[in-house]
């Protein structure tokens, strides 16, 4: 079959791959002039099934509120008079039931758990080397009460086969001596050995030339006008080239199949075509320091749960992200949140990093109100969605792609699949 698979960042690009291991013509278009240049490009690095859980939670609401109005928070949620923002916050609501949030959990962890499976077989069939580190990941936390509540969760999480253990803070010092400028405030951590961190954006420049190498086109600086439906099938798309330029008569590439993996773009795009997709962009920040005491700085992949931001090691950087923002427009930079995540750094590993120089990053993460993504055919035969993979897109863009490749194919998927298109 001919595909067309829609973005170039991780989930697209990996998805592309398994569609060509799996015998199709791969054609992937990207409005950006290479790949992962927006949502992938300076993530967390974290591939954490131990941490796949939704947002939605019962703890969410009472968090989100006592949040509100406060630049440098967490999750910070920006009212707009927008009727599609505030059902999916009513949706949000609904997922946060404690019966909503232990089905997503599970359905998250199994999809995750299958991800990270295929990632190391990929990595060692084609020899890739993207910083990864396999260390693990430590979650550590400096409130008793949170400590508690992540028991529980840890433990349902060894019931849905995430080795995640609860631990004291002396072996969470033990794992990472980094952390002995806050080991007072520690009062427990959690950690799952066999997750895992690693540039996306390396990995996904390295496997997109692993795609050209088995003769899947790239169609870069080109934006997708619509998708071309004929006789109730989509059959490819009509595409506008060389971004920035007087548009002009749309090109249209003819398939047999489209694979949308346009992140916050993808509703936009379906909308006309009477598919609504509840949909956010959920904007999180990074910053990357140059490391310059590497005795000072981790080497595991760490959670910092009271301020919700995550570290990663690539060789000679320190990748710091976190925080979502809902109702953001655009990804101008807060300096307020910017300063969040270097202050933190820097209170948690003095002298470890060249302050003095952070690269701060935004990007607008694909956020569902269960955080389960959309993945599977859409009502309209040929058009399948991968999109909506929140703050989990590096985790679960190999498991994701695998599974379209087994659908486009009509072969059983590893994971079952709950559709969420009406």
């Amino acid at each position: 079959m001919r595909v067309l698979v829609l973005g170039a960042g991780v989930v697209g690009v990996t998805c592309a791959w398994y569609l060509r291991a799996a015998g199709h013509q791969v054609t992937v278009v990207e409005r950006q002039n290479g790949v992962a240049r927006e949502t992938s490009f300076a993530n967390g690095g974290q591939i954490s099934v131990s941490h796949a859980e939704p947002w939605a939670n019962p703890a969410a609401p009472g968090k989100v509120a006592q949040w509100l109005g406060r630049e440098d928070a967490p999750l910070l949620f920006r009212p707009r008079l927008d009727f599609d923002q505030w059902a999916w916050g009513v949706a949000f609501l609904r997922e946060c039931l404690p019966t909503r949030t232990a089905d997503n959990t599970r359905q998250l962890v199994a999809l995750a758990l299958h991800s990270r499976a295929l990632l190391k077989q990929l990595r060692a069939d084609l020899a890739l080397n993207y910083h990864h580190v396999e260390l693990g990941i430590l979650h550590f936390y400096t409130a008793h009460a949170d400590y508690q509540v992540a028991k529980k969760s840890a433990a349902l999480m060894r019931t849905l086969g995430c080795d995640r253990r609860s631990i004291s803070a002396a072996e969470a010092l033990s794992l990472e001596p980094a952390l002995r400028s806050v080991a007072a405030r520690i009062v427990g951590a959690d950690y799952c050995a066999e997750d895992e961190s690693g540039d996306a954006h390396e990995f996904t420049m390295q496997l997109a030339q692993r795609c050209l190498q088995h003769e899947v086109k790239f169609h870069f600086n080109t934006t997708v006008h619509r998708l071309r439906i004929v006789d109730s099938r989509c059959q490819g798309a009509e595409v506008f080239q060389q971004q920035g330029s007087a548009p002009g008569v749309p090109t249209v590439l003819e398939t047999d199949a489209v694979v949308a993996c346009l992140g916050v773009q993808t509703p936009a795009l379906l909308k006309p075509l009477g598919i609504r997709l509840q949909v956010v962009p959920a904007k999180g920040y990074s910053a990357t320091f140059d490391i310059i005491d590497a005795a000072r700085a981790p080497s595991i992949s760490l959670t910092d749960d009271e301020y919700k931001i995550v570290f990663s090691r690539f060789g000679n950087r320190l990748r710091v992200a976190g925080t979502v923002e809902l109702g953001g427009v655009g990804i101008e930079l807060n300096p307020a949140r910017c300063e969040a995540l270097r202050r933190r750094t820097e209170e948690l590993f003095p002298r470890a990093c060249d302050f003095s120089q952070p690269r701060y990053w935004a990007g607008l993460r694909p956020l569902t109100p269960s955080n389960v993504p959309y993945l599977g055919e859409s009502r309209i035969k040929g058009l399948y969605l991968n999109t909506g993979h929140g703050t989990l897109g590096w985790t679960l863009a190999a498991g994701s792609g695998e599974l379209i490749a087994n659908l486009v194919a009509d072969r059983p998927t590893a994971v079952p699949l709950r559709s969420l298109v009406a």
